[in-house]
C-alpha cells in the first residue's frame, strides 16, 4: 500500500522544514511525497531541493489558491492512499502513517481519520485546542459534526469518483468536499482514536474576523449545495468547537 502525501506551501521556510522532516521521519516506507509551491520567492525552492530525492515531485508555479495547489498534487498522486500535510503542520508521531495503513489493511475502508491538536505557532508542544473526533455516523453531518480534515486519508479512487476541491470556495472547499463525498453515505469511513496531526494556530479560516465570516458563509453555501443541513447545522458546527478548548 503506497501513500501519496501532499504539502501545499503557504507559510515561512522554517515551518516548511518541520513539515517535510515530519513526513520523511515516518516509519512507514512506501511514501510518495509531493510538494506544491506557488512560485515563492522566499527561498522555499532551495529548502525543498535541499532534501534531494526524498521529495518525489516538486512543482513551483503560480496557483489560484491553496485548494488549487492541493488539486494539482492530487492529480499527480500515484499512491493508493492520499493524505494532506499542510506546510505548517506535523504528524502526531513517527508511526502515524504506519497506524493509518493498518486501519486500511484491516478494515478495507475507503477513508480514515483521527484526532487533531491545535498547537501554538512558536511552540508545537503547547496545546491550544484538542479536537477529539468520534466514530463515523453519516447522519451526524446534519448535527454539525465533521471529521478533522487535516487528519483525513482517503483512497485515491475516492477523488476519482467524487472529484477534487471546488475552487469557488476560498476557505471551505475541504468542508464542501467532505459533505459531497463522506456525506454521501456511500463510503466506509473508520475512526483511528489517536492524534494524527498537530496543526499550528493561525490558519486561513480563523486568522481574522473577516475570514471567520467568510468561512461561515462558505460553510452555509456548501450545506445548501450538498443538501446536508441548514442553519441548525451551521450553528452546531461552530458551537461544538467550544469543548475543544476545555
Amino acid at each position: 500500500m503506497k501513500f501519496s502525501i501532499i504539502t501545499a506551501v503557504h507559510n515561512n521556510v522554517a515551518e516548511i522544514k518541520h513539515a517535510v522532516t515530519s513526513v520523511l521521519s515516518q516509519s512507514y516506507a512506501d511514501i510518495e511525497y509531493i510538494v506544491i509551491d506557488g512560485a515563492s520567492m522566499d527561498g522555499t525552492g532551495e529548502v525543498i531541493k535541499s532534501f534531494g530525492n526524498s521529495i518525489s515531485k516538486f512543482i513551483s508555479e503560480p496557483d489560484k489558491s491553496i485548494y488549487d495547489a492541493l488539486n494539482k498534487g492530487i492529480a499527480l498522486a500515484t499512491g493508493d492512499i492520499v493524505g494532506i500535510l499542510h506546510s505548517d503542520d506535523l504528524f502526531g508521531s513517527n508511526n502515524t502513517l504506519e497506524h493509518i495503513a493498518e486501519v486500511f489493511q484491516q478494515t478495507g475502508c475507503d477513508a480514515t481519520y483521527g484526532d487533531l491538536l491545535y498547537v501554538a505557532k512558536n511552540d508545537t508542544s503547547k496545546i491550544i485546542r484538542n479536537w477529539k473526533s468520534a466514530p463515523f455516523r453519516v447522519n451526524n453531518f446534519r448535527h454539525g459534526w465533521m471529521p478533522p480534515h487535516p487528519t483525513l486519508f482517503v483512497k485515491k479512487e475516492v477523488f476519482d469518483r467524487y472529484g477534487l476541491f471546488d475552487l469557488r470556495y476560498k476557505i471551505a472547499a475541504d468542508y464542501d468536499w467532505m459533505l459531497r463525498a463522506l456525506g454521501s453515505g456511500e463510503l466506509r469511513c473508520e475512526y483511528l482514536p489517536e492524534v494524527i496531526t498537530r496543526m499550528r494556530v493561525g490558519g486561513a479560516s480563523n486568522k481574522s474576523l473577516r475570514n471567520i465570516w467568510q468561512k461561515s458563509y462558505e460553510d452555509w453555501q456548501a450545506l445548501k449545495k450538498n443538501k446536508r443541513g441548514g442553519l441548525y447545522t451551521l450553528f452546531m458546527k461552530n458551537a461544538t468547537k467550544l469543548k475543544q478548548f476545555l
